[in-house]
C-alpha cells in the first residue's frame, strides 16, 4: 500500500505541475469536460490520495488508534490542498475557487472515513 501511495502522491503533484503551467494533456482535460467535471475531478483525486495516504500510515503505525492516524493524516492533506488551491491566485492558468477547495475537502473526508471503516472492519473480524 505504501507504494501505491507513494505513487498516486507523485501522480497528483505531475497533474498540479502541469495545471500551474497550462500542459495538461488534452485527453486528460478531455475526462472531465462536464459540467462541474473539475469539482468531481477534486473530489475523486483527492479523496484516492487521502485514502491511499491513510491506509499506508495505519499499516506502517499499527500500535496507533487508526482513527487519530486517518484525522491527522485528513488534516494535514487538507492544509495542503488549501495552500495549493490558494497558490493557483498566482498562475495565469489557473483560477482560485472555493467550491473546487470543497469539493477537495469532501473527498479527504470520503477516502479518509473509507480508509478508516475499511482497517476498523479488519480490526474487529480479526
Amino acid at each position: 500500500m505504501k507504494y501505491i501511495a507513494a505513487l498516486f502522491t507523485i501522480f497528483i503533484i505531475v497533474v498540479i505541475v502541469l495545471a500551474d503551467r497550462d500542459a495538461i494533456p488534452p485527453f486528460i482535460k478531455d475526462l472531465y469536460d462536464f459540467e462541474n467535471g473539475d469539482k468531481f475531478g477534486h473530489f475523486i483525486l483527492y479523496g484516492l490520495l487521502n485514502f491511499f495516504v491513510t491506509l499506508a500510515i495505519i499499516r506502517a503505525l499499527p500500535n496507533r488508534t487508526s482513527s487519530r492516524v486517518a484525522l491527522s493524516v485528513g488534516l494535514i492533506l487538507a492544509l495542503i490542498v488549501a495552500a495549493e488551491e490558494f497558490s493557483q491566485q498566482f498562475f495565469s492558468a489557473r483560477t482560485f475557487d472555493l467550491i473546487d477547495l470543497a469539493a477537495s475537502f469532501v473527498g479527504l473526508l470520503v477516502g479518509g472515513w473509507t480508509a478508516w471503516q475499511i482497517k476498523k472492519r479488519r480490526s474487529s473480524s480479526g
